[in-house]
């Protein structure tokens, strides 16, 4: 052994084939494999616990703030979750020239980048008739009127599943 190595423990051979098994973690508790359930001693059974909210909740109330400092116009949020695997949450607004559709998505990508969050993707910037922002959690269509009326949106994302029928 070579100084200033740490000593690696003998690995244990399985029974067959000679190959090697790595024995599970020891947690600090002593427990080895899955780390132990955490105590719920504390926990009063007549008490509500509000939930903490989630990575989604935030990036959508950061996003609706923005939207709202940059007086972004008819803004619609469509809960996605149970409904796609693709996001929690798609929101829906408008803006009254190219030029605002820009700034409003300019700002909100901004304010997304400063809190941290990463891998944010845009299309439509350099037209500004149809902005898409990615976030992740939480998609963010900035619309001219005339186009998100061409679109409409909300009416995919609303409606019910409908029964196809046989003609």
């Amino acid at each position: 052994m070579g100084a200033g190595r740490p000593r690696q423990r003998p690995m244990e051979t399985a029974p067959t084939g000679g190959f090697r098994q790595l024995r599970p973690p020891t947690w600090r508790c002593g427990h080895r494999g899955r780390p132990p359930l955490p105590c719920l001693s504390g926990f009063r059974s007549g008490a509500a616990a509000l939930p903490a909210p989630s990575d989604a909740d935030k990036t959508l109330n950061l996003i609706l703030s923005r939207l709202d400092d940059m007086k972004a116009e008819e803004t619609v949020t469509i809960d996605l979750r149970g409904k796609s695997a693709f996001s929690d949450y798609m929101i829906v607004t408008s803006g009254r020239a190219n030029r605002h559709v820009g700034a409003i998505a300019e700002n909100v990508a901004k304010g997304l980048k400063e809190s941290g969050i990463q891998n944010i993707h845009i299309e439509g910037l350099p037209n500004c008739d149809w902005v898409l922002i990615d976030s992740g959690d939480v998609v963010v269509h900035v619309f001219r009127p005339e186009v998100r009326e061409f679109y409409n949106l909300e009416r995919l994302w609303t409606q019910g599943p409908t029964a196809a029928t046989a003609i």
